[in-house]
């Protein structure tokens, strides 16, 4: 049998069939070993190939065959470095939910994330949430992070579950889509989702208040089927995205702003770093490029998960 799988919960998986059927399934002993780099062989957004054995009176799926992933969002395994975290899988739109505090999203950890989504070409939406709590100086805040991403072309989304704002607009951009939505634990990832479909009344956690951080509300990667055709993957909240499975002399190219200047470069091979007449350094220096997406992009190539080619 042919299904998608709808929840992983790192040993067991609810898979549903086209039919409407699920399965709680699990891997077959063989199909651990092609993926060995990985924390977790099968993720929410695969489809996969399964046959139904019977063990103590009942049916439990046996997962024998992956199909190819069409694109998925990766990460380094939190406790495991040489190992990767695949978030989820065949994703047509990626939801980067954001917040100006409780908790704050720093722009190095939004530019790690565009990264990833930039190498598998996952279309992304920054949606800037909470809107709601935010006093003069956290509006400016917002309004300039804002900027810099709506300079480079990223299509970014105020929103607040409280009043409603920007929910309607973010209906109609998901609309017969696969979203996955990714951001920090306490950015509102939950109470997105029961705003847009008040029928799931998913739990939604409190804010730590001596860390000003979200409670973990989502403990596994979870896909819900919503109206007007959207498969939505709810992730558990994350504190950092670490890169893993690039060269160095590629991370500019996930940069769409350094990408469209590279050609400028004395030199083809330019690194944006120490090189004389750096296209994209002297636009820093000019305003023209956001000095905190240069210095996520030094940030990053400071990384030791990342190997020269």
């Amino acid at each position: 049998m042919k299904g998608l799988v709808y929840k992983s919960t790192g040993s067991w998986y609810s898979v549903k069939t086209e039919g409407g059927n699920i399965y709680d399934c699990k891997i077959k002993g063989k199909l651990r070993l092609k993926n060995i780099n990985s924390t977790n062989p099968v993720v929410v957004g695969d489809i996969v190939e399964f046959i139904v054995e019977e063990h103590d009176l009942q049916k439990i799926g046996i997962i024998q065959k992956i199909h190819d992933r069409r694109n998925y969002i990766l990460r380094k395994s939190v406790n495991l470095s040489k190992q990767t975290h695949i978030l989820a899988s065949n994703i047509d739109l990626l939801l980067l939910v954001v917040t100006a505090k409780n908790p704050i999203t720093t722009t190095s950890f939004i530019d790690r994330f565009l990264v990833s989504a930039e190498a598998y070409s996952i279309k992304t939406i920054l949606v800037f949430n909470k809107c709601d709590i935010y006093d003069e100086d956290d509006h400016f805040l917002l309004n300039s992070m804002i900027n810099i991403y709506d300079n480079i072309g990223y299509e970014t989304l105020k929103t607040s579950t409280l009043t409603g704002l920007g929910i309607k607009k973010l209906m109609k951009k998901i609309s017969n889509k696969t979203i996955m939505l990714g951001g920090h634990s306490g950015v509102g990832k939950t109470s997105l989702i029961n705003a847009i479909d008040k029928t799931l009344n998913l739990k939604v956690g409190n804010i730590s208040d001596q860390y000003l951080q979200g409670k973990h509300t989502t403990t596994y990667a979870e896909l819900h089927d919503l109206d007007n055709g959207v498969k939505l993957i709810d992730t558990p909240g994350i504190k950092g995205f670490g890169l893993v499975n690039f060269n160095k002399e590629e991370i500019g190219n996930f940069f769409p702003e350094f990408l469209k200047l590279k050609s400028k470069c004395k030199f083809n091979n330019c690194m944006h770093l120490n090189e004389p007449k750096c296209s994209i350094k002297s636009k820093v220096d000019l305003e023209e490029i956001s000095k905190s997406r240069y210095d996520s992009y030094i940030q990053i190539m400071n990384d030791d998960n990342l190997k020269h080619r």
